[in-house]
């Protein structure tokens, strides 16, 4: 009898779940521990003097878990789901807050916190859950819907003060423009934008002003972007020369120079990694899937009626995919150095669940059968 019920279950999921979608997403954790293979091996057994497959292990572990908390959430009845929401955004945002007291500093920046088993990083977890609170709040049509954009804003600025606290302004901004894009397809008028646009600007310049010395580095990197001769641009220069020299086919698995010379070449510079040894025709690709799984998501939104779905599936494409173009930029030197991750690819714990979290949600709201009232 359990055993059926199981299956029934089991069934069920595969009937309603968007099979291309579920499809995309196992691709790109699979490919993530490909490169991770190829990209850390050296690292451990040569820099650090540990076991070849130390790094590749912890994220082969990683990967596992996280898929299996992907499939988790995607199974969870949509009502539910959307039940708990709210207190799960809460208690990542507590789970932010304790950084201030009991996170760990690492290079200047206090980021993490330390979980015996690895270090948490919960800005990770935030941004899906932030997008998807803000969604609710948009979508809210009980209230007056003018305030409903101001009430987005304060939850904006929640997250934002803890992470220029840190000081984490890669991920400020991540969070600052998809907040916009949750804005703008709520259907805000101009005339919101440009005020909430000067709100945002006030704020930020304000924190500046009152914490110079907080964000001095900023102002650095951003000198150094606009004039490498004032400085050194190292790992910018590394990544770029990396990507050159891999050509459209790539030096080889394993031949690449960039994860020897970058300590963290296989979190923040995956891409030129993956462009040394396999050639940017790879990694055109690699951003093809990612663009191409924007544009499912996007495509399915359109068919719900549901505006909080439609503002939500809308958001979490919006952050997928302006993380992936940061870190990109980042790698050919288009935007300074932030520290950015590529989502599902890069090396790291708290990356990958922060990815599982944002596709195992799309994968919920894209369930064919759902088409349950707010």
């Amino acid at each position: 009898m359990a055993e059926n019920l199981i299956l029934n279950k089991i069934f069920n999921f595969w009937r309603n779940i968007d099979k291309e979608i579920l499809i995309i997403f196992l691709i790109l954790f699979g490919l993530g521990i490909f490169f991770s293979f190829s990209s850390t091996s050296l690292l451990a057994g040569e820099r650090l003097n540990k076991d070849y497959y130390y790094y590749f292990s912890r994220h082969l572990s990683f990967a596992i878990i996280s898929i299996m908390l992907m499939l988790f959430i995607a199974s969870i009845n949509t009502h539910v789901f959307k039940k708990l929401l709210i207190p799960l955004f809460f208690l990542s945002i507590i789970t932010l807050f304790l950084v201030f007291f009991i996170g760990i500093e690492v290079k200047g920046s206090k980021r993490w916190l330390d979980l015996i088993f690895f270090r948490f990083q919960p800005i990770e977890v935030v941004k899906p859950f932030f997008i998807i609170t803000v969604a609710r709040v948009l979508a809210n049509n009980d209230s007056f819907s003018k305030l409903n954009y101001f009430y987005s804003f304060i939850i904006l600025l929640i997250p934002s003060l803890m992470l220029l606290n840190q000081p984490d302004v890669g991920q400020t901004i991540l969070l600052i423009i998809s907040w916009g894009a949750l804005v703008f397809v709520s259907g805000i008028k101009m005339l919101y934008i440009f005020v909430l646009g000067l709100l945002s600007i006030f704020f930020v310049g304000l924190l500046f002003f009152i914490f110079p010395s907080k964000f001095s580095y900023i102002f650095t990197r951003i000198e150094l972007f606009f004039d490498p001769s004032k400085g050194e641009r190292f790992q910018s220069n590394v990544a770029l020369d990396a990507i050159r020299q891999g050509g459209l086919t790539g030096q080889g698995m394993g031949e690449g120079t960039l994860k020897d010379s970058v300590p963290e070449a296989h979190t923040d510079y995956i891409i030129s990694v993956i462009s040394e040894e396999f050639g940017s025709i790879t990694s055109i690709l690699l951003i093809s899937l990612f663009l191409y799984l924007a544009f499912k998501v996007i495509k399915v939104s359109l068919t719900h009626q549901d505006k909080f779905i439609k503002i939500t599936l809308c958001g979490l494409s919006s952050l997928l995919i302006f993380q992936t173009f940061i870190h990109v930029a980042v790698n050919t030197s288009l935007l300074p150095t932030t520290g950015m991750t590529l989502p599902f690819l890069s090396y790291g714990g708290s990356s990958l669940i922060g990815s599982a979290i944002l596709a195992g949600a799309i994968l919920n709201f894209t369930k064919k059968n759902f088409y349950e009232k707010y």
